[in-house]
Formats: structure tokens, C-alpha cells, sequence
């Protein structure tokens, strides 16, 4: 089947009567399904798994009126005249070719949800800290005059929250969205009115052909911002801010370094706001760390360009603490912190935490491999005392960091937190900051920090 459908203008797209597959039943594929559904599309869903979670979700779609498949794609995904496609389905996958030799469009489920939504969009992408600068900036724009609301790579699926704005319509609805390299491939249209960059750095090399070919994807999330929008980056990056050259959108630098061209400039012990007034004292800010404070940077600029006042800035500096799984104490024992990094899913957030103590360290390194640079860890670990590994992960690591750090092979997370208690002494840190993804041995991310928490728990109990 050959698509006709015109997806050129998106205030023209009408998907009335129109036959739409979404490949993938994740949470975002499950979100796109209802949201096209609502807008009169007829909806299959189809994914090559068929676990009972999976048919279990099928089946609460089948009820409500759609049709689907698991375990395995057949032809009729092709009888559509539009794709969405889950982020975890890769775009040089055999299907996507097919679909694209159909000439059927295809889209994500970011882009698909903007296609909905009139509220301006606030964008946080990087290959570190998105999720802690995401919840910054959520705080920030938490006031009398708007209503943000998270969601992309965090909190409910963006097609969830614009398919619950279509029957309440809220004036000061704001998107805070954080977002993957995975969900800016197939974009169209999708054009925050601020995007906020953090960070480059190589991740998910085991997805894409190089790093030029990630950073290229990332870059799509300014290719449709015009002069109206904004483009907040961190000037820092050297590679970043070579690489947004190109965008229209107006460019607007945070930076560590005092810098008259930021909004919010920084000396030895305070930050000023754009008005030359203190904002806050630095040993006030809530969360410690130079990676910290550029993610707050990052935030409160792009918070000050939506409007949001310099003092509601300041107070979430004041009492922003984090969020879980990044940097997380979650106990002592015998005077031995242990500490839940499993965010950490690539080789430089691992450095960042390293960075971040100045006591010795029992390193929990492993999991999924992403095609990290494990060797250019070394130069931060002159505080690990011990590195553990565990995962798929352990014979590449054992490779390039066996003679340069003590290392020992765990298998499991039970097995080296069981072995870092054994072996930690008092004043130590057990640090979680796998710097692999967590697909090997886990759920999620989350799960794996979860589990960490409950094996904690348990030697608690014993302690």
C-alpha cells in the first residue's frame, strides 16, 4: 500500500477515517495509539513480543475498539497511511525500510503528539543531566501564571498529556519535555519555543553508525525553531556550540565561566541575574557539584526567557534536591555511604560521578555495553578503590581497565553490592554508576536503582 496521506502542513493534518499503525506497545506506543484513536483514526498496533504484559495492553486497546498483533510483524502494518514508531525500534531497522519503500510517513511519538498541541514547548536534551535539569526546570515554571507539565522521556508519554488537553483546555499550559536522541528521529514539524541543550558527549554508539550520526539526530530538535524561539545552550560544550552554528532559532549561552553574554553570570561565590543582582549565594544552592550548577544554570536561563521571576528561580536553587536514581544517598551502614547512579548509562556520566566525592570509592561499573570509551575512565579514578563489574559489559571493561585499576568480575548487582559491603571500610562510598544501559539484566534504568535500594535495605537489616 502506498500512503497518499499529506503530512507536509501540520495545521492541515486531519486523521479522520485514516488508517494508522503504531509499532511498539511501550507506553509511548500505547499513548500514540489512544491519542489517534480520539482523533477518528483507525488505529493497529503491532509489536514483535508477546509477553502477557504486552497482550494484556493489546487487549485493553482491542477493547476500546482498535485492532493489533504481538509477537511478530505480518503485512498488515502496512496497510496504513501513517506510522508512528516507538523510540526503541531502530531506523535502519528492516521494517522501517520497508515502510519507507512503501512510501508510508513516518513519524515518533513526539512529533505525532506536537502535531496537537498549541502550548508552548520547553525541550531538554543532552547526553547528561536531562532528567535532573528537566525537573528544574518543571519547579521553576510551577507559578500562578503557568501550568507545566512534564513528559517525554519522564513522567506520563507527551501524547498522553496533549490527548488530556484536548477535553481541558488549560490557558497556561505549559510542556516541559525531556528528550532522547531516540524520540528526534522521524521528525517533521516538532518546534519547542525553547530548546535547552546541555550537554554532547558520545552515547548510544551502539545505535548509531558514529558520533556524527548521534549528534546529527540530536540536532533535530532546533530544525524547525524560527527567530521567534530560542535555542539555550551551554557555551562550555565546544562541540555543541560548533555544532548549533546552523540554527535560526536565537542562541542564548549559559556558562560556568563569567561570561558577559549569559543571563545569569557566576563568580567564585554568587550568581547574578540579568539585572546585576545577587540571585543566590552558591553555598546555598541545594544540590553540590559543577555538574549541578550548570544544570541549574541551564534551567534558570531558560525559565528567565519564559518570564518566570528571578525569586522563583532562587527558591527552587534553595530547595531542589534531586530526583532518584541520579547521585542518589540511599543509606549508611557502618559508616559507608551507598550511593544510586543507575541514570549514569554512559561512560561520561560515570566520570561526573567520580568527580562529584572526595572519599574512596567501590565502583559498581557494567551492563548492557553502548560502545562507551571504559578506557577514558581512568584518568577519574585516582580515588576507586575497587571496581566491580557486572553484565555483558564485564569482559570489554576487564579489557581496557583490568591493569590500570583493582577490578574484580561480580556477574550481578546482588553479588557486588554483597561484595562491596564485605570489602568497604568506614568512610568509604559504594557508588552505583553503571555507565550501561540496563537491557542485559533489567527493566529499565529504574529498576535496576530499585534493586540496588532493596539490596541496601537488606544489609541494613543485617547490619
Amino acid at each position: 500500500m502506498f500512503s497518499d496521506m499529506d503530512i507536509s502542513r501540520k495545521d492541515t493534518i486531519d486523521l479522520n477515517g485514516k488508517n494508522v499503525t503504531v509499532i511498539g506497545l511501550a507506553r509511548s506506543g500505547i499513548a500514540a495509539a489512544q491519542l489517534a484513536y480520539e482523533l477518528g483514526a483507525n488505529v493497529f498496533i503491532s509489536d514483535v513480543s508477546d509477553s502477557e504484559e504486552v497482550q494484556n495492553a493489546l487487549k485493553k486497546l482491542m477493547d476500546q475498539g482498535m485492532a493489533g498483533e504481538t509477537g511478530g510483524h505480518t503485512e498488515k502494518i502496512h496497510e496504513a497511511d501513517l506510522w508512528i514508531i516507538s523510540p526503541g525500534v531502530p531506523k535502519d531497522s528492516e521494517i522501517i525500510n520497508n515502510a519507507q519503500n512503501n512510501k508510508i510517513p513516518i513519524v515518533s511519538e513526539i512529533e505525532f503528539a506536537s502535531w496537537f498541541t498549541m502550548a508552548p514547548i520547553l525541550a531538554v536534551t543532552g547526553s547528561n543531566g536531562k532528567t535532573t535539569t528537566v525537573h528544574m526546570l518543571y519547579e521553576m515554571c510551577k507559578t500562578d501564571d503557568v501550568d507545566p507539565v512534564l513528559s517525554g522521556n519522564v513522567g506520563n508519554p507527551f501524547a498522553d498529556v496533549v490527548r488530556n488537553d484536548l477535553t481541558n483546555q488549560n490557558p497556561n499550559r505549559v510542556h516541559v519535555l525531556e528528550i532522547s536522541s531516540f524520540q528526534m528521529e522521524f521528525i517533521r514539524h516538532f518546534k519547542p519555543y525553547i530548546s535547552l541543550f546541555l550537554n554532547l558527549s558520545p552515547d548510544h554508539l551502539n545505535r548509531y553508525d558514529d558520533m556524527d550520526d548521534y549528534v546529527a539526530t540530536k540536532m533535530n530538535m532546533w530544525s524547525n525553531q524560527t527567530q521567534d524561539d530560542f535555542l539555550v545552550f551551554n557555551g562550555d560544550d565546544e562541540l555543541l556550540t560548533e555544532r548549533i552554528a546552523p540554527a535560526q532559532a536565537k542562541k542564548i549561552p549559559f556558562s560556568l565561566k563569567f561570561d558577559t553574554n549569559v543571563l545569569f553570570k557566576l563568580n567564585a561565590t554568587k550568581i547574578y541575574d540579568q539585572e546585576h543582582a545577587i540571585l543566590i549565594n552558591l553555598d546555598d544552592i541545594a544540590l553540590p557539584g559543577k555538574h549541578n550548577l550548570s544544570n541549574y544554570l541551564g534551567s534558570a536561563t531558560s525559565a528567565s526567557l519564559l518570564g518566570i521571576a528571578s525569586s522563583r528561580i532562587a527558591n527552587v536553587m534553595l530547595s531542589f534536591c534531586g530526583v532518584p536514581h541520579r547521585l542518589e544517598h540511599v543509606g549508611e551502614i557502618n559508616g559507608v555511604a551507598y550511593i544510586n547512579d543507575s541514570k549514569a548509562t554512559n561512560v561520561d556520566a560515570v566520570k561526573v560521578a567520580l568527580d562529584s566525592f572526595d572519599s574512596p570509592i567501590l565502583l559498581i561499573l557494567g551492563g548492557q555495553d553502548k560502545g562507551g570509551d571504559f578506557l577514558s575512565l581512568y584518568p577519574h579514578t585516582h580515588k576507586v578503590k575497587e571496581v566491580l563489574t557486572m553484565g555483558e559489559s564485564e569482559e570489554a571493561i576487564a579489557t581496557v581497565l583490568g591493569d590500570a585499576v583493582r577490578l574484580r568480575s561480580c556477574g550481578s548487582l546482588k553479588s557486588a553490592v554483597e561484595v562491596a559491603h564485605s570489602n568497604a571500610q568506614p568512610g568509604d562510598v559504594v557508588l552505583l554508576s553503571p555507565g550501561c544501559a540496563s537491557f542485559d539484566q533489567f527493566d529499565n534504568f529504574e529498576h535496576r536503582g530499585d534493586v540496588f535500594r532493596e539490596l541496601v535495605q537488606g544489609l541494613k537489616e543485617f547490619a
